[in-house]
């Protein structure tokens, strides 16, 4: 009998321990997610960052905030406060008087579709902006844009990349464009609008190289070669035209390193740099005048190809 009542209160304690035991247990917590902040977009990643106010102004005044909030993907170009502040006086008043106009045209000039990373930027030669014309890039010392230099790169936004730049960016004209404003380059131009040849030298998707003969240099010819030559312009005059225009863009730097270099009429022109620099004869008087889609090196005579 004693033995039953010990072993009652044997099992009596035990299920005291197993009920103690078991209420005393803690369950585990379930961990709570973390939440990563949702990306901003690139106009709010630019006013978060506070150092590209004017851009952004000029970007609002433009219309433009909306399009670069948008999906894109774009890739810009910013130009620091710092940047916006080294234009000549009075620019920034200037463009955000006229915003549909110039600044527009300025603005779209910093931004390129699509994402382009600074791995992108190294290993290409340039890229066309929302702008219609091309940005070059330059890798020999840093990593330039233009004549910018970018000092921040890889500026993930939700919508695209920024890439902070040291300067604002002016989109150039292309070389016909360039050829009327410069005003030494009349007669130049009137050739190659005669022989439809200014299309071709406006085209934004290519690069050339142009010896522009001056006013001067085409004045100096025989008297009424110029006339002869504008009567028959599919003629002789397409020759001599495209004898003056290289495929791709040769700055003086690369031309100084060669013998010769093919145009576009067939015959390539001898180099001489033994005294100056000499292309056939004429004198390279002006070098690496930038355009658009090339470059311009102006020479004091109009050159002849040997089957014209």
């Amino acid at each position: 009998m004693k033995s039953l009542k010990m072993l009652g209160f044997i099992l009596v304690v035990a299920a005291v321990l197993v009920a103690g035991c078991t209420t005393s247990e803690t369950p585990e917590a379930t961990p709570t997610p973390t939440q990563t902040p949702a990306m901003k977009n690139i106009v709010e990643t630019a006013q978060d960052a506070g150092s590209f106010t004017t851009l952004l102004a000029g970007i609002q005044a433009a219309g433009l905030t909306e399009t670069l909030s948008g999906e894109g993907p774009f890739t810009v170009f910013a130009p620091t406060d710092d940047a916006m502040a080294a234009l000549p006086e009075g620019t920034i008043a200037a463009l955000l008087e006229d915003p549909e106009g110039d600044l527009k045209d300025i603005l779209l000039y910093h931004v390129v579709s699509g994402n382009l990373m600074a791995a992108d930027v190294t290993s290409q030669p340039d890229a066309m902006t929302l702008n219609g014309k091309r940005i070059q890039f330059d890798t020999t010392g840093g990593v330039m844009v233009e004549e910018a230099n970018i000092i921040t790169t890889d500026i993930v936004c939700s919508n695209g990349v920024i890439h902070v730049i040291d300067a604002v960016m002016l989109p150039k004209d292309n070389i016909v464009e360039t050829a009327v404003a410069d005003g030494r380059f009349t007669t130049l131009v009137a050739a190659l609008q005669a022989a439809g040849l200014d299309t071709t030298l406006s085209d934004e998707t290519m690069d050339f190289t142009v010896f522009a003969p001056t006013d001067d240099a085409f004045a100096a010819l025989p008297e009424g070669t110029v006339e002869a030559l504008l009567e028959d312009p599919s003629g002789q005059l397409t020759d001599i035209l495209l004898y003056h225009v290289a495929d791709g863009r040769y700055m003086a730097a690369d031309i100084t390193t060669m013998s010769e270099i093919d145009t576009l009429q067939g015959s390539p022109l001898a180099i001489d740099t033994s005294d100056g620099v000499m292309v056939d004869g004429a004198n390279v008087i002006i070098t690496d005048v930038k355009c658009s889609n090339g470059v311009i090196h102006v020479i004091d005579a109009v050159m002849i190809p040997p089957e014209a």
